[in-house]
């Protein structure tokens, strides 16, 4: 199975995570993202993940003036936002709990 797969439905919380903690811009979050060992993610992955989650009114977004170059869009979270991401923290903790529990459980009935 590949990584992508799994990533899928984890990827909107952890852009989330990202913007919750500082406002960036599309090419900074995926530098972000790969800095966190997500080397398969590409801006054609993220673009419209920020589309579909500023459509959400999850995050919003303003142009900012660029010292590097042109203007630049710059997401950050709502309240929304913030409610989302709290309940895709506690899912996920809860997800991660259980899928242990299971692989440690049957780990233990297979060395048996």
């Amino acid at each position: 199975m590949k990584e992508t797969q799994l990533l899928k439905g984890v990827l909107e919380g952890c852009v989330l995570s990202i913007i919750a903690d500082r406002e960036v811009y599309g090419y900074e979050l995926v530098q972000i993202l790969k800095g966190y060992g997500f080397t398969t993610i590409v801006a054609g992955t993220v673009y419209p993940l920020l589309q579909k989650l500023e459509k959400q009114q999850y995050i919003e977004s303003k142009i900012l003036p660029s010292q590097d170059g042109p203007d630049r869009k710059y997401f950050f979270l709502t309240e929304a936002g913030r409610v989302y991401l709290q309940a895709f923290e506690k899912q996920w903790h809860g997800l991660v709990k259980k899928v242990n529990h299971l692989l440690v459980s049957e780990r233990m009935n297979t060395d048996e």
